[in-house]
């Protein structure tokens, strides 16, 4: 995945250039694929929504009877046949198919999660015959397939061994079909397998070759379908299989790992006589390809496909393989593009990369389905296809052409969206036109309704469908009930196709360009429910034109402001594709500069310390497809500012107060106590307290890191040698014979002995000898007695040795002694001589067990 980097630079540009051209161009152009919703709505505003719930999760299978009156649900643990014209009604039925707890229990043993993986999904739901449906589901990493009977809905027989026709995890890609009551699947059906084709029933089962050239390379399945013949050369029907896979091709140029592909197998397949016995002879497949081709991009994740069988057409959702990136394409395929890729050339393995093969070609051509031609050789089935046939199949799988979209570019680009399925309905508008809307699940739990008009599709609307975010797992639309049904992992919803009540202006309607929806002079109704449309308007080409002799219902509002005060003049536009524009007395407002006195924004237009000239009627127009549509007047008048109070006349102008007798005189009252006022609180004074404190923060922060360096350096100090009571006794007679220097020498060589601190007598003399010495002992062994109070010095102690006790302490289990040499007289402090005194401590330490090598980390 050398190419990855350069991948992702492309798209990053892409994404900000589109971003770029949005913010210059707030009014998107058709040719722009980046399609913005035009209206957004909140799941409290959907319409006409129905919900369906259980004890169960995971509603992630639905089947829609041809007849759109029963919707099948396959969820986790339980199957559901509801009212497809209302799903919330009661008179559900439903199978209850859980796991029994012993084979969760050896679910769990295999290291699968107990809490998603260890259940029973059902994962396949389709119809059997005429009075049965089947149905297969995990099983708790042991698939089971049943049989059930429609009219009861219950289980028929006994479960069956499923393990070759659904995968075993619920997140497994896989896709499946039964045609004619045999079952076709595909996916990684075993823990270690590889992925595989399958034919499961009846005999003989085919599969996909493994070797020596792999026709699958950890394929993902999402999706198949059956294609029918309408040749008349007697050909067989198609099934086509869509998933991604590992890419074998060597420099490919797009950077990718993985690609997306399309594969054909032929119904009427048996396998070969001895060469592919078992295995497919008809199986070839081809790229799909989704691009921009203007940056050079592609993507290269098939996720959902739809296929429109009336219009042989192909919709795919394309994404991106980087997980931290967020993009989704639509791209749209023709059916008979799809069969010239499989007529062209193929490619060959050589040298371990993939090239275009161009030797010759065996007869009757690879791949094909058996024909009346064939038939008339002599080759009815595909056993009697020559030996030389079947080893080409084996060893060309793939072929050279790749399927490109129509009109070699995607209908739809979103970045930021992560679309998951999609469906499609087709209609026919009041124009004649046969349009397609899409409605397209994201896995944020949004509905997008996409019409395609001009080659692109146009998002409709987004719809929010539920409160917490949850990816759509399933989409299915009933016709003849005008519904689209949602399978998630808390539920099925039902909502209608469309809402054409949410438009309540003909220009709301007409810009929608909705071809469920027009305007009948009234109000929007849906096309489908009206038995005469002579009077209808609707312009999906344009989404401009027929509401010109219409009268818009415009809202008429007054402000009365004084000058020098702000106003906010609001302007609520329905439509995230439509654009303010304001004008002053049917004048366009110029300018919105700082000078000005006006900004405008999403709310509406802010006028800024009013002026007396700007005053006058204010109107909103919503400008959208070219067309300013009047939403909103504002009749505003700028008021003058009130004369300014009335001054206090001063004491010379009073009248002089009578004079009062001593004794009538009040009290003086104390005068009123002044607000503190200090210079210390004005800005430039903060600023220079804010200024010293950071400094003296930081200088305190250096402080406390030199301290810790020392303290560091110091416990290293500490830690260096080992130590030994003994060898102190001995080395203290000769310690005291020498000189000061040889006393610091041997101190810094010997590691017996370390000084720690000095006494200062009274004179203010530094006394030599002064040492520490440290006795390892057992954590058990206890406390030996306090020596004697050393008497009172005529100075105090200097040194570390102040704070360090002369009393036996236990730390960590261990025992230490600390020993002090006193005077000069070397005396103790009973009056004994050091060597004395020492003698006796270490007699009444003969029970303590000396360590030969004591532990440096207890020191």
């Amino acid at each position: 995945m050398r190419g990855a980097p350069s991948s992702a630079l492309q798209l990053l540009l892409l994404l900000l250039s589109r971003a770029c051209a949005a913010g210059a161009d707030p009014l998107r152009t058709p040719l722009d694929p980046d399609v913005t919703p035009r209206i957004t709505v909140l799941s409290s505003g959907l319409q006409g929504c129905r919900r369906f719930r259980s004890s169960a999760l995971n509603y992630s299978t639905l089947l829609l009877e041809a007849d759109g009156e029963r919707l099948y649900v396959g969820a986790r643990g339980a199957a559901f046949a509801l009212n497809a014209s209302d799903i919330a009604d009661r008179s559900a039925r439903t199978i209850v198919w859980e796991a029994s707890p012993e084979q969760k229990r050896q679910c769990m043993l295999k290291g699968k999660d107990n809490k998603t993986e260890c259940f029973n999904h059902i994962r396949f739901l389709q119809r059997f015959n005429s009075t049965h449906l089947y149905m297969c589901g995990t099983h708790a990493f042991k698939p089971l397939c049943a049989h059930i009977e429609e009219k009861s809905f219950v289980m028929s027989s006994q479960p069956e061994e499923g393990k070759d026709k659904c995968p075993y995890g619920p997140r497994t890609g896989y896709t499946a079909l039964i045609i004619d009551q045999e079952m076709y699947s595909a996916s990684r059906y075993e823990f270690r397998s590889y992925p595989d084709i399958r034919r499961n029933s009846p005999a003989p089962t085919l599969k996909t070759d493994d070797g020596p050239t792999r026709w699958l390379n950890d394929a993902n399945f999402v999706g198949s379908t059956l294609v029918r013949q309408r040749s008349g050369a007697g050909d067989d029907d198609k099934i086509y299989f869509f998933f991604t896979e590992r890419s074998p091709e060597r420099a490919t140029g797009s950077g990718h790992s993985r690609v997306p592909r399309v594969a054909r197998v032929c119904k009427g397949d048996r396998g070969g006589h001895l060469t592919l016995q078992k295995r497919w002879t008809s199986f070839l497949k081809a790229r799909l390809t989704c691009s921009l081709p203007e940056y050079d991009f592609q993507f290269n994740v098939l996720r959902s496909v739809h296929v429109v069988h009336a219009d042989a057409l192909l919709y795919g959702i394309f994404g991106l393989e980087w997980k931290n990136v967020k993009a989704s394409a639509v791209c749209r395929f023709s059916l008979t593009d799809l069969h010239e890729a499989f007529d062209g050339p193929y490619m060959e393995n050589q040298n371990s990369g993939w090239k275009e093969y161009t030797g010759k070609i065996p007869d009757p051509r690879p791949g094909t389905c058996i024909t009346d031609a064939l038939r008339a050789r002599g080759i009815n089935v595909s056993t009697s296809l020559p030996d030389d046939v079947l080893y080409f199949v084996r060893r060309h799988p793939l072929m050279s052409q790749e399927v490109q979209p129509s009109d070699r570019r995607p209908l739809l680009f979103r970045r930021s969206t992560h679309y998951t399925h999609l469906a499609a309905h087709t209609t026919q508008g009041l124009d004649g036109h046969t349009y397609r809307v899409l409605y397209l699940g994201t896995d944020e739990g949004w509905l997008h309704k996409a019409v395609e008009v001009g080659g692109h599709l146009l998002i409709i609307e987004e719809l929010q469908l539920f409160d917490e975010p949850q990816p759509v797992a399933s989409l299915v639309i009933s016709a003849k009930q005008m519904c689209v049904y949602v399978g998630s992992a808390s539920g099925v919803l039902q909502l209608p196709l469309s809402s054409c009540s949410r438009y309540a202006s003909c220009y709301d309607c007409i810009f929608a360009r909705d071809p469920h929806c027009a305007w009948n002079g009234e109000r929007c109704v849906e096309v489908a429910a009206q038995a005469d449309r002579s009077a209808l308007i609707q312009d999906i080409q344009n989404g401009s034109k027929g509401c010109e002799n219409t009268q818009n219902d415009v809202a008429q509002r007054s402000r009365s402001v004084r000058v020098g005060d702000d106003v906010l003049l609001q302007c609520e536009l329905s439509s995230n594709l439509a654009t303010p524009f304001w004008t002053l007395d049917c004048s366009e407002l110029q300018g919105y500069d700082l000078t000005s006195g006006f900004r405008t924004g999403t709310d509406g237009l802010l006028i800024i310390e009013a002026r007396r000239d700007q005053s006058g009627l204010y109107t909103c127009y919503s400008v959208e497809n070219d067309v300013k549509v009047p939403v909103v007047t504002y009749n505003v008048t700028v008021r003058p500012a009130p004369p300014p109070a009335p001054a206090v006349p001063s004491d010379d102008f009073l009248p002089a107060p009578t004079e009062l007798p001593n004794s009538m005189r009040p009290f003086p009252s104390p005068p009123a106590p002044l607000l503190p006022h200090s210079e210390m609180l004005s800005p430039r004074n903060m600023q220079a307290m804010y200024l010293s404190l950071i400094t003296f923060l930081g200088g305190l922060c250096v402080v406390l890191t030199v301290v810790l360096i020392y303290v560091g350096f110091c416990l290293q100090a500490g830690r260096r040698g080992k130590y030994s009571i003994r060898a102190a006794a001995a080395a203290y007679p000769k310690r005291r014979s020498r000189s000061r220097k040889q006393q610091r020498s041997c101190s810094r060589a010997g590691p017996e002995v370390k000084t720690i601190s000095s006494h200062c007598n009274g004179n203010g003399a530094v006394q030599d000898g002064g040492f520490l010495q440290i006795v390892p002992g057992e954590g058990h062994t206890p406390p030996a007695p306090p020596l004697p109070p050393t008497p009172p010095r005529p100075s105090a102690e200097c040194g570390l040795s102040a704070t360090l006790p002369s009393v036996l302490r236990r730390m960590n289990g261990n025992s230490y002694m600390l020993l002090r040499q006193a005077d000069s007289e070397s005396a103790s402090p009973v009056g004994n001589s050091f060597s004395e005194e020492l003698n006796k401590i270490l007699e009444k330490r003969k029970h303590v067990l000396l360590l030969p090598k004591p532990d440096e980390s207890s020191v």
